[in-house]
């Protein structure tokens, strides 16, 4: 089953957001324009929207007041991939060529400071101030995250706190932010918003170290890039940290540069197979999935606390 049937009662509501992205892109350049779409064409889980909806399901629910929201979250990290696509070098996304590939970084750079600020101006309908504290204060959590993978590239030596700080950064902040907006924009008490805030980072936490061990045990075909693509371009994951214990491998691994040929990584890919840092880290995504769901015990009971504890099992289980 996939993930997008849990939530299917939503349909309606995301098909509007999906016509909101569409239309909020639509620049005057026509060159601005074909880029943006083509990232949106290439589709993608639209977790975050779908984050903000549910959270926006605890208080006085109205599509039309939570939709600038959905969709600003969503165009601020769909700029963030762009954006990570220059950094990356990265000619795959989605197993669609990524807009630096299909033209160049400039035109990349641009689209994505275009989606991004496009997203701030869908905010300005937000009128209360602690939703664009807690965006803006998320962006600047974001960025830093962002500069603080580029210092690190290929950085054998970073603990496991720095890495779980950054994929706060990276990703659980947004979601967090996501869960929280929805839940500030529909008028929910801070109570409520704030344990929404805590569910989606657990959740958020869980959902990025399952992502970094899928770079190991996915197929080129089922990830939409070739298999191992962190640890090439430099980008030292949990499954890499737990593995670089063992010192053998350690001198295998840190001797990756971003022209190690394919055979090279299929092996080191093996070799970290056969520490057992994939259980180990999937075990950690795991403790923080039993804090989000720690979390959501202490809400409100209705349908969308329902569909947020089945999501967070599904990210749970998630192995293609």
């Amino acid at each position: 089953m996939k993930m997008s049937m849990v939530y299917s009662y939503l349909n309606a509501d995301i098909k509007k957001i999906e016509g909101e992205l569409e239309e909020t892109i639509l620049a005057e350049s026509p060159l601005l324009r074909e880029a943006s779409l083509h990232l949106l064409h290439a589709g993608g889980k639209r977790i975050r929207p779908v984050f903000v909806l549910l959270g926006a399901k605890f208080g006085n629910y109205s599509i039309e007041e939570v939709k600038n929201v959905a969709t600003a979250l969503e165009l601020i990290h769909m700029a963030s991939l762009v954006h990570d696509d220059v950094i990356d070098d990265a000619d795959l996304r989605r197993g669609q060529p990524t807009i630096k590939a299909k033209w160049d970084n400039r035109i990349a750079m641009y689209t994505g400071d275009y989606i991004f600020s496009r997203s701030l101006e869908l905010m300005t309908n937000i009128k209360d101030p602690l939703a664009h504290k807690i965006l803006s204060d998320t962006i600047v959590e974001l960025c830093i995250g962002e500069i603080d993978q580029l210092k690190d590239k290929y950085n054998f030596e970073q603990n496991l706190r720095k890495y779980l700080l950054r994929i706060k950064r990276k990703t659980a902040l947004l979601i967090a932010a996501s869960c929280q907006l929805g839940a500030v924009a529909s008028g929910c008490t801070e109570d409520v918003h704030k344990k929404l805030y805590r569910f989606g980072y657990y959740v958020g936490m869980s959902f990025q170290i399952t992502d970094d061990v899928l770079d190991f045990t996915g197929t080129e075909k089922e990830l939409g890039k070739p298999a191992g693509g962190d640890l090439l371009q430099g980008n030292i994951t949990l499954p890499v940290l737990f593995a670089m214990e063992a010192k053998d491998v350690k001198m295998r691994i840190t001797n990756v540069h971003e022209h190690t040929d394919k055979e090279e990584i299929a092996k080191i890919i093996s070799l970290i197979k056969r520490t057992g840092s994939i259980d180990r880290s999937l075990a950690m995504s795991d403790l923080y999935l039993k804090k989000a769901l720690d979390v959501l015990d202490t809400l409100p009971s209705n349908r969308a606390k329902r569909t947020l504890k089945d999501i967070a099992k599904f990210i749970g289980k998630r192995r293609f």
